[in-house]
């Protein structure tokens, strides 16, 4: 199968990742849960389980799980969980742009390294 094809399929299953983690992390954020005892927990999961947002991620994941298997009926593993941590960029870059989080020096450094690792590996591929 064509390389070019299962890493659009992986940066796909990368970018759905990214949404679901983002739809998760709003929606712990907007429900300001506080988890500090049993009672708070089943609350906690209760609220969570009836949030629409968190229906809608993990929908993003099952849709990510399946284009997932079949990247990996095609691609070596080595090559394709390489790949996939393209998710790390999206993360950071999401984090900052969307969630208005602070993404130090330190971090966008790590990001680089892994593109630059992504890139090796890659192209080692071919």
């Amino acid at each position: 199968m064509n390389v070019i094809f299962i890493i659009l399929l992986i940066v796909t299953t990368s970018f759905l990742d990214t949404l679901n983690q983002l739809l998760l992390k709003s929606s712990i954020n907007i429900l300001n849960l506080k988890v500090s005892n049993l009672r708070n927990i089943l609350s906690m999961i209760l609220r969570l389980a009836l949030f629409p947002r968190v229906w809608l991620g993990f929908c993003f994941c099952t849709l990510s799980l399946f284009i997932w298997l079949f990247v990996l009926s095609k691609a070596d593993l080595n090559f394709a969980f390489s790949a996939d941590s393209v998710h790390y960029i999206f993360i950071a870059l999401s984090s900052r742009l969307i969630l208005k989080e602070k993404v130090g020096f330190r971090r966008w450094a790590g990001t680089a390294l892994i593109i630059i690792g992504i890139s090796l590996i890659t192209w080692s591929n071919r």
